[in-house]
């Protein structure tokens, strides 16, 4: 479990904006670490998580694209049904809200991430501590990003 950086990148709704944003990110080696895109009528929104999100804030700047920055919780589940209920379930019990959601497609070792959108991470980190902690070496370790990490 970790805090990450996530970017809500502002797009208009046209073919080849995506490509182009993402070839961007391409070709300065940029690695993703998840992601996740929704669309309206005028325009989409990319949600997505960088490696190095420094350096992903440059290039968004070079663009000249709209994006907001906000913390996200992420969160390793085995990958199987059930695994991110499990996890809701939890937050739920302490009156927790999630906002938004989304999974990676998987992972090294059978693991995916789970994202979540919480107003208070901290307090979402201390109710999913406890369980990570039990079950043992299949739940990962409470860390931070070094980019949300405080000097």
């Amino acid at each position: 479990m970790k805090v990450a950086s996530q970017f809500s990148i502002f797009m208009v709704n046209k073919p080849g904006v995506l490509s182009n944003v993402l070839g961007e990110f391409a070709k300065a080696k940029l690695n993703i670490v998840a992601l996740t895109m929704m669309d309206s009528v005028e325009h989409g929104v990319l949600r997505i998580i960088f490696e190095k999100p420094a350096q992903a804030r440059e290039i968004l700047a070079k663009l000249n694209m709209t994006f907001s920055e906000t913390e996200v919780l992420c969160v390793t589940l085995t990958n199987r049904a059930g695994a991110l209920a499990a996890v809701a379930e939890k937050l739920s019990q302490k009156h927790i809200n999630i906002s938004y959601a989304y999974c990676t497609a998987g992972a090294k070792g059978g693991k995916t991430t789970g994202v979540l959108k919480i107003a208070d991470v901290k307090k979402a980190m201390k109710v999913l501590e406890p369980a990570v902690k039990k079950k043992g070496k299949s739940k990962p370790v409470v860390r931070r990003s070094s980019a949300s990490k405080k000097p």
